[in-house]
């Protein structure tokens, strides 16, 4: 019960990260400058793997002892990936805007079905 509880509390805080993940992406499409490695991209990139790490154990073996449905380890992969990348691409204005849109969906369709099943239960 309580490792259910941090998996809905790390699951919220990536659904806060893929918010602010998607708000600077525009900003940076926007204004055309790119993130400093240093100071911006690399502290902000360590900050999100810390949580998505822990995230994506607790989230694998949640699904393998409760097999939802809609929800399967692939997915929990290919989201942590996804939410690696997406965190150190959206200080880039060159990122392909299609693609990342793309990702941004798919991560955001995963961790809100946690979410749910998370809840229900």
């Amino acid at each position: 019960m309580e490792q259910n509880m941090t998996l809905l509390t790390l699951t919220k805080k990536l659904l806060d990260y893929m918010e602010f993940i998607s708000k600077k992406y525009d900003e940076v499409k926007i204004s055309g400058v790119r993130g400093d490695f240093f100071t911006e991209v690399k502290p902000f990139a360590d900050e999100v793997k810390e949580i998505n790490d822990k995230w994506a154990e607790l989230a694998a073996a949640w699904i393998e002892i409760n097999r939802p449905k809609n929800l399967h380890v692939k997915q929990i992969e290919s989201s942590t990936e996804q939410i690696e990348m997406l965190s150190v691409q959206a200080f880039y204005p060159e990122t392909s805007k299609t693609r990342f849109i793309n990702y941004v969906q798919s991560v955001r369709f995963v961790l809100t079905s946690l979410i749910v099943q998370l809840e229900n239960e």
